[in-house]
């Protein structure tokens, strides 16, 4: 096929011309096959040329530098490694976001970083840890399980009855569970089936629910389908406490933030019992609540209210001043929310607001304060930022993250913002 240079543009015919004049057949040496070429190229007045488009460069690309080290656009291994280091350092201005995941049959934890929170949110997964079961719940702690004054670790209740504790600071090293917390002992395979040994004091059933104490700091609770809670001491690995007052698969654990020795527990038959770990003889109080409960959060502005969220798409609120020991007597709820179509699976109060999570409960009398879809497919669990009382991170049936700045909706800019410079201001 034959080209017509002539009525091709300058740079393109140079490059055609350059093609044609490499590509002849050489008679003996090749040499004057490519200064015929040169020639038709006319490169003596090639610098005359004013509309002539420089192909090989960018003008700044050119630039001569005397040393790679003042080429800023020569980078070598350890400028790559330092900018991986850095990428691995948690920043205090920065939000840290762990989710448990599962892929192709295999559990993980994904430790995200969330820089610039306030801001242009950049997230990305800081590293990941490879989990040999399926992650049921978490619960992060700080109980410094290897020394130190504090530890950086992540609870997680798995299918088999253990709890695995991981170090969420090492990276790309050992991945086994740095603790764990009953599980199995032993499993003997022989013709009528399997024989199964649990280690001491172990769950026997899947773990369901985790729930640590912010101020005992080395007391972790589990919930259990095998309808039993536990209270555990992260320090010497040992079951200090187990309680037997569900009838059903227990859910669905929760701490006071003021009243430290007192757990909520919620159940698959239908109950929320209280309990008081100062009285461990007591039975503690009981509240019907008509289905399956999913989860429980205390109100943290008030230390007497909670709420529990139920398969049936309600959120029901419950003052414990009016608890009974009178198991007979029907409590009733202080407020009963319609709030979903379907199972309620997550709730999170915003830390910093008084009375909203996207609903405004103020006055036990709950509205709407904002909705949106995030895609996430069906939600199971989402939670505020104690940091970023604002950003709210949600994960679904998708299998990915998503973030939500909350005062990004108007309606609750217009109605919140005040908190949200309260809350920078004292910070």
């Amino acid at each position: 096929m034959s080209v017509d240079v002539s009525k091709q543009p300058a740079a393109i015919e140079q490059a055609l011309g350059a093609a044609n004049a490499l590509g002849k057949k050489a008679s003996g040496s090749s040499f004057p096959d490519i200064a015929d070429g040169l020639d038709e190229l006319n490169m003596d007045a090639y610098d005359d040329e004013d509309d002539a488009i420089d192909i090989l460069g960018m003008g700044i690309g050119d630039t001569f530098y005397p040393s790679n080290e003042l080429d800023p656009y020569l980078k070598d291994s350890n400028d790559n490694d330092s900018e991986e280091a850095e990428d691995m350092v948690v920043k205090p201005e920065d939000a840290v976001v762990v989710c448990a995941h599962v892929k192709d049959e295999m559990g993980r934890l994904l430790v995200n970083i969330i820089e610039d929170p306030d801001g242009d949110i950049n997230q990305y997964v800081r590293n990941d840890i490879d989990i040999a079961d399926f992650p049921l719940c978490t619960a992060w702690l700080d109980c410094p399980i290897k020394g130190g004054e504090k530890g950086n670790f992540m609870a997680v209740g798995m299918m088999n009855p253990g709890i695995g504790i991981w170090d969420l600071d090492i990276i790309n090293e050992d991945e086994r569970a740095a603790l764990t917390l009953g599980g199995f002992a032993e499993i003997q395979m022989n013709k009528k089936g399997n024989k199964i040994k649990y280690k001491e004091d172990s769950h026997t059933g899947p773990v369901l629910a985790l729930a640590w104490n912010k101020v005992y700091r080395n007391i972790l609770a589990s919930g259990s389908a095998d309808k039993t809670v536990k209270i555990w001491d992260v320090a010497t690995a040992k079951c200090k406490i187990t309680m037997e007052h569900h009838t059903d698969k227990v859910q669905a654990l929760a701490w006071n933030h003021k009243e430290h020795e007192v757990l909520l527990s919620g159940s698959v038959d239908h109950t929320v019992v209280m309990r008081d770990g100062r009285v461990p003889s007591h039975s503690g109080f009981k509240w019907s609540v008509g289905a399956d409960v999913e989860s429980l959060a205390w109100n943290p502005h008030d230390q007497h209210l909670f709420v529990a969220s139920l398969d049936n798409g309600t959120v029901v609120g419950f003052d414990i001043r009016t608890a009974t020991s009178n198991s007979s007597t029907e409590l009733k709820p202080k407020f009963t929310l319609h709030a979903h179509d379907k199972n309620v699976c997550a709730i999170s109060y915003n830390p910093s607001v008084p009375n909203v999570k996207l609903w405004d409960l103020s006055n036990n009398q709950p509205s709407c304060v904002a909705s949106k879809n995030l895609k996430a497919g069906a939600v199971f669990t989402l939670s505020f930022s104690e940091d970023y009382p604002f950003l709210l991170a949600i994960a679904g049936s998708r299998g990915n993250l998503k973030l939500w700045d909350t005062l990004s909706d108007v309606c609750v800019s217009k109605r919140y913002g005040t908190y949200a410079r309260q809350n920078i201001a004292s910070s």
